[in-house]
């Protein structure tokens, strides 16, 4: 779920560059305009990652890497 938010993110970010510098919202051009549902619901889904990401501001790499790692010992299987 992690790298999934961190994926979101970073198009948000680069179509929030892209805003900036150039004038040109990607999402909305390829989607039918800002007000377009599809459009809509892949901002509310960048935002939601944002949010989820705010979380790995507080976890310790080391901490996610352990969570993600299969256990060797057979608990949690």
């Amino acid at each position: 779920m992690d790298r999934l938010s961190l994926l979101l993110v970073i198009i948000g970010a680069i179509n929030w560059g892209l805003v900036g510098l150039f004038q040109f919202d990607l999402i909305a051009f390829l989607f039918g305009g800002q007000g377009a549902l599809v459009s809509r619901v892949l901002y509310t889904i960048v935002g939601a990652a944002g949010l989820w990401s705010i979380s790995m501001l507080f976890t310790s790499h080391e901490r996610r890497e352990d969570a993600a790692a299969p256990r060797m010992d057979g608990a949690g299987a």
